[in-house]
């Protein structure tokens, strides 16, 4: 299933190949806000007419799967035990990873007749300045207004010793003098009916486009299912495992199971599915 690359100015129409017709729209009399998801151009609530494409079920989002792409899970631990080593955790990321590229995605419950990525985009902006040292400065993307921020990445000399020795060639020696590169990560972010989807980008795809393009095309085509069930705003939806990571588990070796029982044993990923 490949993702072909869209032309500047051609219609948002899902480089994902469809899988069968598409549902039903559901008609609002709400206006759109800025920066807001609209119909017929993604990301989609699970309400409103989507394209019918294959996707990892992640409960609160579904998420388009094509060749060459990744995905792991982020978990948060729940349960502790007395030296403070995580016993049990919750899903509270997706991540898809496609080349040298990585796009992290979650989502979260919202006030229903306001946005709140204004606010969360501010939020980040000055968590950057203050936690990270770093610089951020608005930019408008294909989603509307987005967030690029620039922050200091130790360059240990454990690091350096680890990289190939072709990759540490083209770094400077200043940067390896300093001990610290400027990493860039960019934050996009769509305001839905009653949900807020964020997406963190890292990697090559920032400014590489053909990579873009790919991560791009993924975040387009999620479709959030918000539920009914009443949340607070900001609360992160619930995520489960799609049945995929279960099987792709059963058929790893040992050693691959054992990651998925135990995600906490080399960090907070899980089983990756291709």
């Amino acid at each position: 299933m490949p993702i072909r690359r869209r032309r500047q100015g051609e219609e948002p129409d899902s480089t994902l190949e469809p899988a069968g017709e598409e549902a039903d729209a559901v008609e609002t009399d709400d206006a759109p806000a800025a920066g807001a998801a609209v119909e017929g151009d993604g990301p989609y609530d699970s309400g409103d007419a989507y394209p019918e494409l294959q996707r990892l079920d992640f409960g609160s989002i579904q998420v388009p799967v094509a060749e060459g792409l990744g995905f792991q899970v982020n978990f948060e631990a729940t349960e502790v035990d007395e030296a403070g080593n995580p016993l049990n955790g919750r899903p509270v990321a997706v991540l898809v990873q496609h080349a040298e590229s990585v796009l992290q995605i979650q989502a979260f419950a919202a006030p229903k007749r306001s946005g709140i990525w204004d606010e969360i985009r501010k939020e980040t902006a000055t968590e950057v300045a203050e936690q990270a040292q770093g610089q951020t400065e608005e930019r408008e993307g294909p989603f509307g207004t987005e967030l690029l921020a620039m922050v200091p990445a130790e360059l240990t000399e454990e690091m350096l010793n680890e990289m190939p020795p072709e990759v540490r060639e083209q770094i400077p020696a200043e940067v390896i003098e300093q001990g610290y590169a400027w990493q860039p990560i960019r934050f996009i972010g769509i305001d839905g009916p009653r949900w807020f989807l964020k997406g963190v980008v890292q990697g090559a795809a920032i400014e590489d486009e053909e990579q873009w393009q790919i991560l791009e095309d993924v975040f387009r085509n999620i479709v959030v299912v918000r539920g009914e069930q009443p949340m607070p705003p900001r609360e992160l939806l619930p995520l489960n495992l799609p049945e995929e990571f279960s099987e792709a588990a059963q058929t790893e070796e040992g050693e691959a199971e054992a990651e998925t029982l135990d995600p906490f044993e080399r960090g907070p990923e899980i089983t990756e599915v291709r």
